[in-house]
């Protein structure tokens, strides 16, 4: 059965000390909104959020929320924030979900297996990308997606078009996009040339980098921001 997460409605509603009184309190701010409804300023027990984001299926699950004892509703964790001294939990956005409608998420490659081109030709394998964009039902998400990359040659390309694809979900991502490939030392240590610095310095130091962006280091009370609705 999925988790029932219950939210207690805050006083103070979006204020910055409502939101340090509920972490005083040992509870996290939370927003919860989405299809159709007003954000509603809440908190949550951390022990309850922290269990469904290192489960398997991680964001990507979907639990029931009951808001003052109101019918509960499915729900997915969108975006949260970690405070980066002590790496606690400080605050997240839930979104109401209809299961008969798609969504967009970002799910993990999980590759497996160790290449030929790593075992025998000295080369080592480069996961360029570790989410894929998809599109399904909720019902349809994937805790990871799963591929085989033993078969893998030195200098093979892994391509999104080379992921798993069924009927059931929609990658969004461009088919040619790389997602591992097998290279030399040689070509992984090599400095960039000129006319690539630019991009090679944008790439290795990221505006807001993935960790970043689930752990932001301001801990005020954020206002609820414009989120990815589902399809209709």
């Amino acid at each position: 059965m999925p988790e029932l997460v219950v939210a207690k409605p805050r006083e103070g509603r979006f204020s910055k000390n409502a939101a340090r009184r509920v972490r005083a309190a040992g509870k996290i701010p939370a927003v919860l909104y989405g299809a159709g409804h007003e954000p509603v300023a809440v908190e949550v027990d951390p022990k309850q959020i922290s269990r469904i984001l290192f489960s398997e299926s991680g964001h990507n699950t979907i639990f029931d929320v009951e808001v003052s004892g109101a019918q509960a509703a499915k729900a997915m964790i969108v975006d949260w924030q970690r405070e980066p001294i002590k790496d606690k939990l400080i605050h997240i956005d839930m979104k109401r979900i209809a299961l008969d409608k798609v969504l967009k998420v970002s799910v993990r490659v999980k590759l497996i297996g160790v290449p030929v081109g790593v075992k025998t030709e000295g080369g080592i394998l480069d996961q360029v990308m570790r989410e894929v964009e998809i599109e399904c039902l909720p019902a349809d998400i994937p805790s990871h997606i799963d591929v085989d990359v033993s078969g893998m040659k030195m200098h093979d390309v892994l391509r999104v078009s080379g992921l798993p694809h069924s009927d059931k979900i929609e990658y969004l991502d461009d088919e040619d996009a790389t997602v591992a490939h097998v290279i030399t030392i040689r070509e992984e240590v090599a400095a960039p040339a000129e006319g690539d610095a630019a991009a090679a310095a944008a790439t290795a130091t990221p505006a807001e980098p993935e960790v970043a962006k689930k752990g932001k280091t301001d801990a005020a009370e954020p206002a609820a921001g414009k989120k990815p609705e589902a399809k209709k």
